[in-house]
Protein backbone atom coordinates (compact mmCIF):
# COMPACT_ATOMS: atom_id res chain seq x y z
CA UNK A 1 0.00 0.00 0.00
CA UNK A 2 1.32 3.39 -0.77
CA UNK A 3 2.11 6.25 1.85
CA UNK A 4 0.51 9.53 2.11
CA UNK A 5 3.81 11.08 0.62
CA UNK A 6 5.11 8.50 -1.48
CA UNK A 7 5.52 10.01 -5.32
CA UNK A 8 9.07 11.09 -5.80
CA UNK A 9 11.16 11.27 -9.00
CA UNK A 10 13.78 8.25 -9.84
CA UNK A 11 16.65 8.35 -11.53
CA UNK A 12 14.87 7.63 -14.73
CA UNK A 13 12.78 10.29 -13.98
CA UNK A 14 9.68 8.02 -13.50
CA UNK A 15 7.43 8.40 -10.88
CA UNK A 16 7.69 5.85 -7.89
CA UNK A 17 5.51 4.87 -5.61
CA UNK A 18 7.62 2.69 -3.64
CA UNK A 19 10.05 5.79 -3.13
CA UNK A 20 10.48 6.94 0.54
CA UNK A 21 8.62 9.61 2.16
CA UNK A 22 10.12 12.90 1.78
CA UNK A 23 11.49 15.40 4.33
CA UNK A 24 9.01 17.61 6.49
CA UNK A 25 10.74 20.42 4.89
CA UNK A 26 9.77 19.29 1.36
CA UNK A 27 6.14 18.66 2.29
CA UNK A 28 5.89 22.18 3.66
CA UNK A 29 7.92 23.95 0.33
CA UNK A 30 5.11 22.31 -1.62
CA UNK A 31 2.26 22.73 0.38
CA UNK A 32 3.06 26.35 0.32
CA UNK A 33 2.98 26.46 -3.18
CA UNK A 34 -0.33 24.91 -4.03
CA UNK A 35 -1.41 27.51 -1.30
CA UNK A 36 0.03 30.72 -3.70
CA UNK A 37 -2.25 28.69 -6.06
CA UNK A 38 -5.10 29.18 -4.04
CA UNK A 39 -4.63 32.41 -2.90
CA UNK A 40 -4.27 33.22 -6.49
CA UNK A 41 -7.29 31.22 -7.71
CA UNK A 42 -9.83 33.41 -4.68
CA UNK A 43 -7.89 36.67 -5.72
CA UNK A 44 -8.68 36.28 -9.54
CA UNK A 45 -12.91 35.29 -8.16
CA UNK A 46 -13.41 37.93 -5.61
CA UNK A 47 -17.32 36.46 -6.05
CA UNK A 48 -16.04 33.56 -4.18
CA UNK A 49 -15.73 35.73 -1.02
CA UNK A 50 -19.46 36.74 -0.95
CA UNK A 51 -20.09 34.58 1.87
CA UNK A 52 -16.89 35.88 4.14
CA UNK A 53 -18.05 39.21 3.89
CA UNK A 54 -21.49 39.93 2.86
CA UNK A 55 -23.14 37.08 5.12
CA UNK A 56 -21.98 38.77 8.45
CA UNK A 57 -23.14 41.63 7.36
CA UNK A 58 -26.61 40.41 6.82
CA UNK A 59 -27.43 38.38 9.51
CA UNK A 60 -25.61 40.93 12.11
CA UNK A 61 -28.31 43.34 10.51
CA UNK A 62 -31.19 40.85 10.25
CA UNK A 63 -30.78 39.50 13.93
CA UNK A 64 -29.74 42.53 15.80
CA UNK A 65 -32.36 44.43 14.20
CA UNK A 66 -35.40 41.66 13.91
CA UNK A 67 -34.84 39.55 16.81
CA UNK A 68 -32.63 42.51 19.42
CA UNK A 69 -35.82 44.01 20.92
CA UNK A 70 -37.80 40.51 21.97
CA UNK A 71 -34.24 38.59 22.96
CA UNK A 72 -32.37 41.03 24.89
CA UNK A 73 -34.62 44.14 24.86
CA UNK A 74 -31.85 46.58 23.62
CA UNK A 75 -30.67 45.94 19.90
CA UNK A 76 -27.11 47.54 21.45
CA UNK A 77 -27.13 44.52 24.12
CA UNK A 78 -27.83 41.87 21.80
CA UNK A 79 -25.31 43.12 19.13
CA UNK A 80 -22.31 42.50 21.92
CA UNK A 81 -23.89 39.36 22.88
CA UNK A 82 -24.69 38.39 19.43
CA UNK A 83 -21.32 39.33 17.22
CA UNK A 84 -18.76 36.49 18.30
CA UNK A 85 -21.35 33.73 17.97
CA UNK A 86 -22.16 35.24 14.10
CA UNK A 87 -17.94 35.50 14.16
CA UNK A 88 -17.86 31.91 15.14
CA UNK A 89 -20.66 30.80 12.62
CA UNK A 90 -19.79 32.42 9.26
CA UNK A 91 -15.59 31.70 10.18
CA UNK A 92 -17.34 27.40 10.28
CA UNK A 93 -19.68 28.09 7.35
CA UNK A 94 -16.91 29.76 5.46
CA UNK A 95 -15.11 26.35 5.71
CA UNK A 96 -17.03 24.80 3.83
CA UNK A 97 -15.62 26.38 0.27
CA UNK A 98 -12.97 24.50 0.17
CA UNK A 99 -14.64 21.31 0.04
CA UNK A 100 -16.69 22.76 -2.96
CA UNK A 101 -13.44 24.05 -4.89
CA UNK A 102 -11.86 20.29 -4.24
CA UNK A 103 -14.25 18.54 -5.43
CA UNK A 104 -14.94 21.09 -8.84
CA UNK A 105 -10.87 20.83 -8.63
CA UNK A 106 -11.10 16.94 -9.02
CA UNK A 107 -13.95 16.68 -11.00
CA UNK A 108 -12.14 19.10 -13.61
CA UNK A 109 -8.96 16.80 -14.03
CA UNK A 110 -6.50 19.20 -12.07
CA UNK A 111 -5.75 16.73 -9.17
CA UNK A 112 -4.87 14.16 -12.11
CA UNK A 113 -2.01 16.81 -12.54
CA UNK A 114 -1.13 17.13 -9.36
CA UNK A 115 -0.25 13.45 -9.07
CA UNK A 116 1.69 13.21 -11.87
CA UNK A 117 3.97 15.88 -10.39
CA UNK A 118 7.02 15.02 -7.85
CA UNK A 119 5.35 16.40 -4.86
CA UNK A 120 4.15 14.49 -1.53
CA UNK A 121 0.62 12.98 -2.38
CA UNK A 122 -0.49 15.06 0.75
CA UNK A 123 0.61 18.55 -0.07
CA UNK A 124 -2.54 19.70 -2.58
CA UNK A 125 -4.78 19.22 0.05
CA UNK A 126 -2.76 21.11 2.77
CA UNK A 127 -1.68 23.44 0.59
CA UNK A 128 -5.67 24.14 -0.47
CA UNK A 129 -6.24 23.98 3.87
CA UNK A 130 -3.29 26.77 3.99
CA UNK A 131 -4.89 29.13 1.16
CA UNK A 132 -8.38 29.11 2.72
CA UNK A 133 -6.67 31.13 6.00
CA UNK A 134 -6.98 34.13 4.11
CA UNK A 135 -10.65 33.55 4.16
CA UNK A 136 -11.00 33.11 7.18
CA UNK A 137 -8.84 36.42 8.00
CA UNK A 138 -11.77 38.39 5.97
CA UNK A 139 -14.35 37.26 7.59
CA UNK A 140 -13.06 37.86 10.83
CA UNK A 141 -12.20 41.64 9.69
CA UNK A 142 -15.38 42.10 7.92
CA UNK A 143 -17.25 41.00 10.99
CA UNK A 144 -15.65 43.34 13.26
CA UNK A 145 -15.89 45.92 10.90
CA UNK A 146 -19.69 45.54 10.60
CA UNK A 147 -20.17 45.10 14.00
CA UNK A 148 -18.03 48.73 14.97
CA UNK A 149 -20.46 50.37 12.35
CA UNK A 150 -23.19 49.28 14.21
CA UNK A 151 -22.01 50.29 17.89
CA UNK A 152 -20.28 46.87 18.67
CA UNK A 153 -16.78 47.49 21.36
CA UNK A 154 -14.42 44.75 22.50
CA UNK A 155 -14.17 45.51 26.38
CA UNK A 156 -10.93 43.71 26.89
CA UNK A 157 -7.24 44.35 26.04
CA UNK A 158 -6.01 44.55 22.33
CA UNK A 159 -3.76 41.21 23.04
CA UNK A 160 -6.95 39.54 24.20
CA UNK A 161 -9.04 41.00 21.49
CA UNK A 162 -6.47 39.49 18.56
CA UNK A 163 -6.35 36.13 21.33
CA UNK A 164 -10.19 36.09 19.76
CA UNK A 165 -9.57 36.48 16.17
CA UNK A 166 -6.82 34.02 15.99
CA UNK A 167 -8.48 31.24 17.90
CA UNK A 168 -11.33 31.35 15.50
CA UNK A 169 -9.26 31.34 12.47
CA UNK A 170 -7.71 28.36 14.21
CA UNK A 171 -11.11 26.58 14.56
CA UNK A 172 -11.66 27.02 11.26
CA UNK A 173 -8.76 26.24 9.94
CA UNK A 174 -8.74 22.50 11.99
CA UNK A 175 -12.28 22.22 11.42
CA UNK A 176 -11.91 23.04 7.33
CA UNK A 177 -10.33 19.33 7.37
CA UNK A 178 -13.99 17.75 7.49
CA UNK A 179 -15.41 19.25 4.46
CA UNK A 180 -11.73 18.09 2.77
CA UNK A 181 -12.63 14.40 4.12
CA UNK A 182 -16.74 15.43 2.45
CA UNK A 183 -15.57 16.62 -0.59
CA UNK A 184 -13.58 13.14 -0.99
CA UNK A 185 -16.68 11.23 -0.45
CA UNK A 186 -19.28 12.86 -2.33
CA UNK A 187 -19.39 13.08 -6.25
CA UNK A 188 -20.39 16.93 -6.87
CA UNK A 189 -19.95 20.03 -5.34
CA UNK A 190 -23.42 20.43 -4.22
CA UNK A 191 -23.50 17.31 -2.55
CA UNK A 192 -20.51 18.69 -0.10
CA UNK A 193 -22.43 21.69 0.57
CA UNK A 194 -25.94 19.89 0.98
CA UNK A 195 -23.71 18.25 3.60
CA UNK A 196 -21.78 20.35 5.07
CA UNK A 197 -24.89 22.72 5.93
CA UNK A 198 -26.48 19.98 7.45
CA UNK A 199 -23.42 19.40 9.63
CA UNK A 200 -22.72 22.89 10.64
CA UNK A 201 -27.13 23.99 11.25
CA UNK A 202 -27.34 22.07 13.93
CA UNK A 203 -23.90 22.81 15.75
CA UNK A 204 -24.62 26.82 14.85
CA UNK A 205 -28.37 26.93 15.97
CA UNK A 206 -28.07 24.22 19.36
CA UNK A 207 -25.33 26.34 20.88
CA UNK A 208 -25.02 29.86 22.49
CA UNK A 209 -24.44 31.50 19.54
CA UNK A 210 -28.36 33.34 19.57
CA UNK A 211 -29.11 33.01 23.00
CA UNK A 212 -27.93 31.87 26.25
CA UNK A 213 -27.68 28.17 26.73
CA UNK A 214 -29.35 28.41 29.92
CA UNK A 215 -32.83 29.31 28.21
CA UNK A 216 -32.49 26.43 25.83
CA UNK A 217 -34.71 23.10 26.48
CA UNK A 218 -33.27 20.98 28.89
CA UNK A 219 -32.80 17.73 27.05
CA UNK A 220 -31.01 20.64 24.31
CA UNK A 221 -28.52 21.63 26.97
CA UNK A 222 -26.94 18.08 27.45
CA UNK A 223 -26.21 18.88 23.35
CA UNK A 224 -24.69 22.10 23.81
CA UNK A 225 -22.74 21.71 26.76
CA UNK A 226 -20.82 19.53 24.54
CA UNK A 227 -20.84 21.32 21.19
CA UNK A 228 -17.77 22.55 20.03
CA UNK A 229 -19.37 25.56 18.78
CA UNK A 230 -20.36 26.67 22.22
CA UNK A 231 -17.08 26.90 23.62
CA UNK A 232 -15.58 28.46 20.71
CA UNK A 233 -18.73 31.64 21.14
CA UNK A 234 -17.77 31.15 24.93
CA UNK A 235 -14.54 31.96 24.80
CA UNK A 236 -14.78 34.77 21.95
CA UNK A 237 -17.38 36.32 24.01
CA UNK A 238 -14.84 35.97 26.67
CA UNK A 239 -12.01 37.53 25.43
CA UNK A 240 -13.56 39.99 23.54
CA UNK A 241 -15.93 41.18 26.32
CA UNK A 242 -14.41 39.68 29.38
CA UNK A 243 -16.89 37.67 30.46
CA UNK A 244 -16.25 34.42 32.50
CA UNK A 245 -13.80 32.14 30.21
CA UNK A 246 -13.76 28.91 32.16
CA UNK A 247 -12.27 26.34 30.23
CA UNK A 248 -14.05 27.07 27.45
CA UNK A 249 -10.46 28.05 25.84
CA UNK A 250 -8.77 24.78 26.81
CA UNK A 251 -11.92 22.48 25.49
CA UNK A 252 -11.92 24.68 22.31
CA UNK A 253 -7.95 24.10 21.90
CA UNK A 254 -8.96 19.99 22.31
CA UNK A 255 -11.72 20.16 19.54
CA UNK A 256 -9.03 21.94 16.69
CA UNK A 257 -6.88 19.23 17.92
CA UNK A 258 -8.99 16.27 17.56
CA UNK A 259 -10.60 17.77 14.16
CA UNK A 260 -7.29 17.19 13.10
CA UNK A 261 -6.39 13.79 14.54
CA UNK A 262 -9.42 12.78 12.79
CA UNK A 263 -10.68 14.28 9.95
CA UNK A 264 -7.04 15.11 8.21
CA UNK A 265 -6.18 11.13 8.45
CA UNK A 266 -9.19 10.26 7.05
CA UNK A 267 -9.15 13.03 4.44
CA UNK A 268 -5.72 12.25 3.04
CA UNK A 269 -6.29 8.11 3.21
CA UNK A 270 -9.86 9.34 0.56
CA UNK A 271 -7.71 11.26 -1.59
CA UNK A 272 -5.55 8.66 -1.75
CA UNK A 273 -7.96 6.24 -2.70
CA UNK A 274 -9.72 8.78 -5.13
CA UNK A 275 -7.18 10.01 -7.38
Amino acid sequence: MSTLTDTAPTRSGVLSNSAPNPRPFRLVRHSLALAKRSLIKTWRTPEALIDVTLQPVLFLIIFVYVFGGAVAGSTHDYLQFLLPGILAQTIATGAIAIGVNLNTDIAKGIFDRFRSLPIPRSAPLVGAVLGDVVRYVIVTVSTLAIGYVMGFRIDTDPFRAIAGCLLAVLFALCLSWLPVLVSMKVRTAGAVQGVMFALIMPLSFASNVFVGADTLPGWMQAFVDVNPMTHLVASVRGLFLGTPLGNHVWWTLAWCAGFVAVFMPLALRAYRKKI
